[in-house]
């Protein structure tokens, strides 16, 4: 079973499953949910969580309804209602001992390549530290022009970057169906999905609830970016107790299954980047290391050429000037330049701040 196997896992829950249409706050699922995430946490699994519902909870405290709102209005809703929903979260987490973090996201930051690295470093650093992610788009300072607009379609990019293993959708059908279960009776949930064809694309709905931006097309849309990112991806009903122990026992749900792996999904990001920005030039040494299947790390660099930032794409090429690999930088090209052939352990006091050690992580690196 996909979530079995994953490592790192993102899981998706939209408002409707918070705030139910009499606008309670449906606490007892939320605590049953936070077991779901403990168990998870017994088998050492990454998980972030990518949560709707700042907007929905805001309405709650002001009392307004939010299909009368407008976007300036509604950035000063979510911006109340964030703090509502991190408090929530903090309060039923607490409970079983479980560290939160937060993350306000915009489009522009998964899109731009530079600003996705920064968000895959922290992810990996609060994994490191045993805090899980509470992920949601940043409604309040984002214009309609720069929005998702749901938070499927985020929560498939926030598992492109994070390279996660496995997206779970929690909505409120078991998964998608061949006609909409709630006209037709004799719907037929479909289990598996290797490709998303016009079949697909035509059952899939696009019903949406008062609190919820999302339907089932958002849904697919988001398993095409997955498909391609070597991620699996679940559509499962959230709205039962323990959805994710539901998941694990029953399966009961649909599944999209990836068309690429993982490794070769970032391969193909990384060597479809624009022209490169520069270039580092290596020892024997290094090359030897990098064959390996080992980072690239400063004490290996023998020269900078070009001017590049932080996360641009450059290449690495022997002293022969012949090119081995391309790679997404860590530092600019004046950082490299003032660390370059000196030990890891230097870095930081030559720099005069605290940073990483692998100038081009391995997962940043595509040999050519």
């Amino acid at each position: 079973m996909y979530l079995d196997q994953a490592k790192t896992v993102v899981i998706k829950i939209g408002s409707s499953l918070l705030i139910n249409d009499k606008k309670i706050i449906r606490e007892k699922w939320l605590s049953e949910f936070v077991k779901d995430i403990k168990h998870l946490q017994k088998y050492n699994k990454n998980i972030i969580i990518v949560s709707s519902g700042a907007i929905a909870l805001g309405c709650k405290k002001l009392k307004l309804n939010k299909r009368n709102l407008k976007l300036d209005k509604s950035q000063a809703v979510a911006s109340i209602g964030q703090i509502e929903l991190m408090n929530l979260f903090k309060k039923k987490f607490n409970l079983n001992k479980i560290n939160l973090s937060q993350i306000l996201i915009t489009l522009e930051d998964t899109e731009q390549r530079r600003r996705a690295i920064n968000a895959k470093r922290t992810f990996e650093n609060l994994f490191s530290l045993g805090f899980i992610p509470i992920v949601n788009e940043n409604d309040s300072i984002a214009t309609s022009e720069i929005k998702y607009g749901d938070n499927d379609r985020l929560a498939s990019r926030v598992a492109q970057i994070a390279g996660a293993d496995c997206l779970i959708l929690l909505s409120d059908v078991d998964g998608l169906y061949s006609q909409n279960p709630k006209i037709d009776k004799n719907a037929k949930l479909i289990h598996q999905i290797k490709n998303i064809d016009e079949y697909i694309e035509k059952i899939s709905t696009n019903s949406t609830s008062e609190h919820g931006t999302g339907g089932m097309k958002t849904k697919i849309d988001a398993a095409k970016i997955c498909q391609l990112s070597g991620c699996y991806m679940a559509i499962a009903n959230g709205l039962i107790n323990r959805p994710i122990k539901n998941i694990l026992s029953t399966n009961l749900c649909t599944w999209f299954i990836p068309k690429v792996s993982k490794l070769d999904a970032r391969k193909k990001w990384i060597i479809s980047s624009v022209s490169p920005k520069g270039q580092i030039v290596i020892d024997d040494g290094a090359l030897n290391a990098l064959k390996n299947g080992k980072s690239l790390l400063a004490a290996g660099i023998k020269k900078v050429n070009g001017q590049f930032r932080k996360g641009d794409h450059i290449r690495i090429i022997d002293k022969n000037m012949v090119e081995f690999a391309r790679g997404l930088s860590s530092f600019t090209s004046d950082e490299i330049s003032k660390i370059k052939g000196q030990h890891s352990n230097r870095i930081s006091g030559l720099l005069g701040y605290e940073t990483k050690s692998e100038v081009i992580h391995k997962d940043d690196m595509v040999k050519v």
